[in-house]
């Protein structure tokens, strides 16, 4: 079984010098790298196109989730609403910039009676 794989691989015996096609040899290259553009690459781009959407429809009064695990309720927006105001609690204020949001919890709530209903 082995000497038949052998001489498959290796072509037909002659003289002359013949070239294998240059795309057989690309081919598993190719799709190792579509293999890991479906996998991996556009899942990714997805999700974080998915996140953008989310922190840029952050709105005064929503719960959110930061990255630091903090909750809080969003009173403002400061510097051209690139920076918002949360309050962790009475009195308790604390700024800081979009891209730390994790979460959007008042927006889940609501797709999450939207889906109920």
């Amino acid at each position: 079984m082995f000497v038949l794989l052998f001489f498959l691989m290796t072509g037909p015996s002659g003289t002359g010098q013949q070239t294998g096609n240059p795309l057989g040899m690309f081919l598993p290259l190719i799709l190792i790298f579509l293999i890991m553009w479906l996998l991996i690459f556009r899942p990714q781009a997805r999700k974080q196109k998915q996140h953008q959407r989310m922190v840029q429809e952050v709105q005064p009064g929503d719960r959110i989730l930061t990255v630091g695990g903090f909750y809080g309720v969003v009173k403002g927006f400061k510097n051209d609403d690139k920076v918002l105001i949360l309050e962790l609690d009475k009195n308790v204020k604390v700024e800081l910039v979009r891209s730390s949001i994790a979460q959007n919890l008042t927006a889940e709530e609501r797709s999450a009676s939207a889906k109920r209903k």
